[in-house]
């Protein structure tokens, strides 16, 4: 436990010490955000904030881990990295690379529009696939790997993609590790767009999915406080519990720099790791389905955008929104920024709160 506290408060204090630095060279290369002549004409004044700051999370993430294990060992109260624990900071950091390689693209092209769709689709599927082949690997002294076959709720359900055999679950496993990625990346790129709304979000699932870490750990199959009728199987509960609590704290210590008026955008950088960080929650904590009720924002908000496209393919380009995504719309109406985005994380609060309550609700009802 000391070891998700260790590593919250190294999350923050590099991201609230880093992201002012990281600033300071953005504004002197010159390396600002480009904004869509398109949308709400008050965003027009963000023209030329520094952007790509995905990347001081990024870093922040990736250096509080590695110094949280390396006390730990110091200190003999724990082990090095785990299977777990370094597959989703390959999944994080792999997807943020993509977003940094189409941030940059629009910096040096001086334009709203970066990689192309495909070397875009081509650099997240391939991080997918390698994540998805190597989550089935690796099985611990118990036997369980990182990621399971069978599809989860709050925790591993009867239907196995392994039905006909291991090759076909090995392929319809990533295909659907594929889709879960696709979707969470998608979903925070989208939320991504008012000042501090995905980076608020995003910290809102990532501390509950430090709650569901820590309760896995202690009810664990095999653990002394465990009920062996609801115990969890889930490989490095703990070690996932550590890395949400660190992506936590770098969350609010880039929120310092990020909100209203930010001083600073996550952009693809950031919004893909992210997005590429929470589908590895929801893979390695044997969560899937109930990441749709925690990220229930940014389900919302991909959902608007779904609709609101496809209304105006069928309708011959009447729009149900104003503009797409969500939170737009309602700038449009002429809600305030910060209106907006306070609202928003309010229905992204209440998502977390119920997605909360069904996890527990369901280890009371069945023990």
């Amino acid at each position: 436990m000391i070891a998700v506290v260790i590593g919250a408060v190294l999350g923050l204090g590099l991201t609230l010490v880093g992201t002012p630095l990281f600033i300071r060279f953005l504004v002197k290369r010159g390396y600002g955000q480009f904004i869509r002549d398109d949308g709400p004409t008050t965003h027009h004044v963000k023209r030329g904030t520094p952007t790509m700051g995905g990347a001081v999370i990024m870093m922040a993430v990736v250096a509080a881990y590695l110094l949280t294990h390396l006390v730990m060992i110091l200190t003999g109260d724990g082990g090095g990295p785990t299977a777990s624990g370094l597959l989703l900071l390959l999944l994080m950091v792999g997807m943020g690379l993509v977003g940094f390689a189409d941030d940059f693209a629009k910096i040096s092209k001086k334009q709203s529009l970066g990689l192309t769709p495909w070397r875009k689709i081509a650099g997240q599927g391939a991080i997918g696939v390698l994540f998805a082949v190597l989550a089935l690997n690796f099985a611990d002294a118990d036997g369980l790997t990182p990621a399971s076959t069978n599809i989860s709720f709050v925790r591993e359900t009867v239907l196995d993609l392994a039905f006909a055999g291991p090759v076909i679950g090995m392929i319809l496993f990533v295909i659907w590790a594929n889709l879960i990625v696709t979707a969470t990346t998608n979903g925070v790129n989208l939320t991504d767009g008012l000042d501090g709304l995905a980076t608020a979000a995003t910290a809102m699932v990532t501390a509950a999915y430090t709650i569901i870490s820590i309760w896995q750990f202690n009810q664990s199959c095999g653990g002394s406080s465990a009920v062996e009728s609801v115990c969890y199987q889930v490989r490095d509960p703990m070690d996932m519990a550590m890395i949400a609590a660190i992506i936590t704290g770098a969350l609010i210590g880039f929120l310092w720099w990020n909100t209203s008026p930010a001083k600073i955008f996550m952009g693809d950088t950031g919004s893909l790791a992210l997005g590429g960080a929470l589908a590895g929650f929801a893979i390695l904590t044997h969560t899937q389905l109930l990441f749709v009720i925690l990220g229930g924002l940014f389900v919302l908000i991909t959902l608007s955008v779904i609709i609101q496209v496809g209304y105006f393919k069928l309708s011959g380009g009447k729009r149900v929104f104003l503009m797409a995504p969500l939170q737009h719309h309602f700038e449009l109406k002429g809600w305030a920024e910060v209106t907006v985005v306070v609202r928003f994380w309010i229905i992204g609060a209440l998502a977390v709160g119920i997605g909360l309550a069904i996890f527990y609700g369901e280890w009371v009802i069945t023990q």
